[in-house]
């Protein structure tokens, strides 16, 4: 989700493990996502690697998404929609510095809600009402969702 490619060493570094044991994970994550009933997959170039939608579903998910969107801003969007509520820079440490100007066109676009925290520097990230009549998803969904990922982590 990173939306830039992470090399081993970066990944054994965050994550405390050794470098066997992340080749171990790559592998093991690539098997899950062949599967033809995934939709993303691990790609990997010089040396790096990302977790990335099967570019076979790219026109298919294109067609259902507003077009007005970057792919980079609708994945950023969905790590919001994931967690429901983040911090900004919680935020920009999993998608990466681009993310700012992703938020940016966001809010823009009034598909996410800022809000000051009450201690500290950063902002709250929330979706809008927007978010939820463009893409009917409901509350209840994405708490289905997010409870999923965080006991997959």
């Amino acid at each position: 989700m990173k939306g830039r490619p992470i090399t081993k060493k970066d990944l054994s570094e965050i994550t405390n493990s050794d470098i066997n044991s992340i080749n171990d994970a790559i592998k093991e994550l690539k098997k899950k996502y062949s599967k033809p009933s995934s939709a993303i997959e691990i790609n990997e170039a010089n040396n790096s690697f990302c977790l990335e939608l099967k570019s076979s579903l790219n026109n298919f998910v294109e067609d259902l998404l507003p077009s007005d969107l970057k792919t980079s801003e609708l994945r950023t969007l969905a790590t919001i929609a994931i967690k429901k509520k983040i911090l900004q820079s919680d935020l920009i440490l999993l998608r990466g510095s681009g993310a700012y100007d992703h938020i940016k066109e966001l809010l823009d676009k009034k598909f996410i809600l800022k809000r000051k925290q009450k201690d500290g520097r950063s902002f709250w990230i929330s979706l809008s009402e927007k978010f939820f009549q463009t893409f009917d998803v409901s509350n209840e969904y994405l708490s289905k969702i997010g409870s999923r990922n965080n006991k997959q982590q």
